[in-house]
């Protein structure tokens, strides 16, 4: 890649990385000053948000500092790039992991009201979210353990999962598990509550307190459906490119273009900055 480029990578990856810590930050001190927003499901928020909040401390400079430092690298062998890897691999994981089941807990609060609180306990949150990480940390695990292997990729500047034949198993079971069914469930369960949002636009409705009843616009429940509909957009525009290339590098055996490998790094790592962004609007 050339030098112009490799500065260009390195300056998107400085202002992904501010925006994802200071995004993520702000979460975090928000919703632990707020009492109110202290549900049950807690945990979950703090999940991904503390995942892409590592993500944008230890995966992000990383990458920035490859990019400058080029051609000296780091062994694909060593600890350092070994451990680079398993992080990256574990906080994609549980960053994309962790904003499905706080989608599927809008899903359930806005399609289930009634039975909402008797569905998200407390206990069962806290063994949810355990389950989580270690669905995560065992994915992460299994290249250490010669299952598919971790390797710097010149085009991407960081230590990541190889994208080779050889670890064709892996990397479908890591892919399919791990981010393609998550984000088709996120998208899914957006475009249902989009559908009941629409639905409920056409005749408006009443909403009651303690004190009085007040009719809600139709104009708050499309303001909503748009809100669903960018936030799948972000969550596709993010992730399709990364999964593309590395399934044509998996499947083909080929490296793709510089570019467009870099390009696809730095969209699937500009999620982390987007996150915030998504819970904020969606809990609107």
């Amino acid at each position: 890649m050339e030098g112009a480029l490799r500065v260009l990578y390195a300056v998107l990856m400085v202002l992904s990385g501010t925006v994802a810590v200071c995004g993520n930050l702000c979460i975090l001190t928000v919703v632990l000053l707020n009492r109110e927003l202290q549900t049950d499901t807690l945990g979950l928020t703090l999940s991904f948000s503390l995942s892409d909040l590592a993500t944008g401390l230890a995966i992000i400079p990383f990458g920035v500092h490859n990019s400058l430092t080029w051609p000296d690298v780091y062994p694909s062998k060593g600890a350092i790039c070994q451990g680079s890897g398993f992080l990256l691999l574990l906080l994609q994981s549980s960053s994309i992991q962790s904003l499905t089941w706080a989608t599927v807990d809008k899903f359930t609060a806005i399609c289930f009201a009634l039975s909402y609180q008797s569905i998200w306990t407390t206990r069962r949150s806290g063994v949810l979210l355990a389950l989580i990480w270690l669905f995560c940390l065992l994915n992460a695990c299994l290249p250490l353990l010669g299952f598919g292997s971790y390797a710097y990729s010149e085009s991407r500047f960081l230590c990541c999962l190889e994208f080779t034949a050889e670890n064709r198993p892996f990397v479908m079971l890591w892919m399919v598990a791990s981010i393609v069914v998550p984000i088709l469930t996120m998208c899914s369960l957006y475009g249902y509550i989009v559908y009941i949002a629409r639905k409920q636009a056409r005749r408006g409705t009443f909403v009651c307190n303690e004190l009085h009843c007040f009719y809600v616009p139709a104009n708050n429940y499309l303001r909503s459906s748009i809100v669903m509909v960018t936030t799948s957009v972000c969550l596709l525009v993010c992730w399709l490119p990364y999964i593309s290339v590395c399934l044509y590098e998996t499947f083909s055996g080929q490296q793709s273009q510089g570019f467009t490998s870099a390009l696809s790094t730095w969209l699937v790592l500009t999620s982390s900055a987007l996150n915030p962004w998504i819970i904020c609007m969606t809990q609107k």
